[in-house]
């Protein structure tokens, strides 16, 4: 079977990474075209996959104007950006593989789900977490019944502080009219995870958070505009010539660096940091979206979860632990403890050395997992092997959704009528 050619819309971190991905697996897939308005992203993405001049293009437009040029189309724009390439590139019969969230909005959701029900093509949402390894293991002792029914999920997402201060309160997604609120832009995927190892949708929600300490009025006293004109840097937990700096010594070039620049050597690095948004004080940006959030479920059936998503911890896998009525079971990113009310004995079983479940680890596996599975689904024009179809992935939103009106309106959200 020939390989799936592949368009990448949008050469950024996770466009460069899942580009990565394919030229790691040629025998599955191959990058043909490019599209990407900043140059120094796409002609990096081009010289990596052997492209031509002829196959890169500023504007998907450009793309989408020319008989169809690949199988698939991934769409890896800023969230804001997803709706017009989708439902564009859907009706020259791409198949679509969309990264999260798949639209701000209800009614732009649906509109791509739609565009790609009515071109008959592949629709997939990129929520990675359910194809890490570290997912299969766990939704295959809940499903065999080890705990028996589930009662009840705790989860916890720590998004960690340089994380924080680097993508929602510096970066592309620290405002709400410009990317998403922050339970879509980040934990869209954590709730489409409970649905999933809950196995059930979810009929009532309720939610608070809000931005706590990211904001002019915590401001250590003397801190200034930007980082290296800063007098109280060298004391500030989220100096970015600190964190940026322990990534360049560490010999890393990917993500978070190449947000910053394309080619992150310490002299661009810290250009970028005396110019651009990433040098900024994280007590003067202009973010809004929250630093921390909590949301609780009811699901049906009755099972109960809650979800915490926060910024201030040290960077670490996610935690969960499930409670059911014949045992409990929790994971730590590394292993799934289970323990058996009968026989008073715990079990320990290790997922993967490798999967730490961080997302610059392609997220545990994640990344590769879902690609695999998209890609082989495309190959084999087979929409049962599409696992977040987009179908699901909208009732994963409209979850998300629901918990936002209700942690902005003070109330729970039925989701039942």
């Amino acid at each position: 079977m020939a390989p799936v050619r592949v368009l990448v819309v949008g050469a950024g971190s996770r466009g460069s990474a899942y580009a990565r991905w394919i030229r790691d697996h040629p025998e599955t897939a191959e990058v043909v075209a490019v599209a990407e308005p900043r140059e120094e992203y796409r002609e990096r993405l081009a010289r990596a996959s052997g492209l031509e001049p002829g196959a890169c293009f500023a504007d998907w437009r450009e793309a989408a104007a020319l008989p169809r040029l690949a199988d698939v189309a991934l769409v890896c724009t800023l969230d804001d950006a997803h709706l017009e390439p989708a439902v564009a590139l859907a009706e020259r019969g791409y198949h679509l593989l969309v990264e999260k969230p798949l639209a701000q909005t209800r009614a732009d959701c649906e509109a791509i789900v739609a565009a790609a029900r009515r071109n008959r093509v592949l629709l997939g949402v990129c929520h990675v977490l359910r194809y890490a390894p570290y997912t299969r293991v766990l939704k295959g002792l809940l499903d065999s019944g080890r705990i028996g029914e589930i009662a009840g999920v705790e989860h916890l997402e720590p998004v960690g502080f340089w994380h924080q201060a680097h993508s929602y309160v510096r970066g592309n997604w620290r405002r709400t009219d410009e990317a998403a609120p922050m339970l879509l832009a980040k934990s869209c995927h954590d709730l489409d995870w409970l649905r999933h190892i809950v196995g059930r949708d979810a009929v009532a929600v309720s939610s608070f958070g809000s931005l706590r300490h990211f904001r002019p009025e915590a401001a250590p006293p003397g801190a200034g505009e930007r980082c290296l004109e800063c007098a109280i840097e060298p004391e500030c937990a989220y100096s970015a010539p600190r964190i940026y700096g322990r990534f360049l010594a560490e010999g890393r070039t990917g993500w978070p660096l190449d947000v910053l620049t394309p080619d992150p050597t310490p002299e661009r690095v810290t250009e970028a940091l005396r110019t651009g948004p990433y040098g900024r004080c994280v007590y003067h940006c202009d973010n809004d979206v929250v630093d921390r959030q909590v949301v609780a479920l009811e699901f049906e059936g009755g099972a109960t979860a809650s979800f915490t998503m926060t910024a201030f911890n040290r960077p670490r896998p996610r935690r969960t632990t499930v409670f059911g009525t014949r045992g409990e079971l929790h994971c730590d990113g590394e292993t799934i403890t289970v323990y058996d009310f009968l026989t008073d004995s715990t079990e320990t079983v290790k997922v993967s050395e490798e999967n730490d479940g961080l997302i610059d680890s392609g997220h545990g596996g994640g990344d590769g997992g879902l690609l695999a599975s998209f890609l082989a689904a495309a190959a084999q024009g087979d929409p049962e092997l599409v696992e977040t179809s987009g179908e699901d992935a909208l009732a994963s939103h409209l979850l998300v959704f629901a918990a936002e009106q209700a942690r902005t309106e003070h109330r729970v959200v039925s989701l039942t009528g």
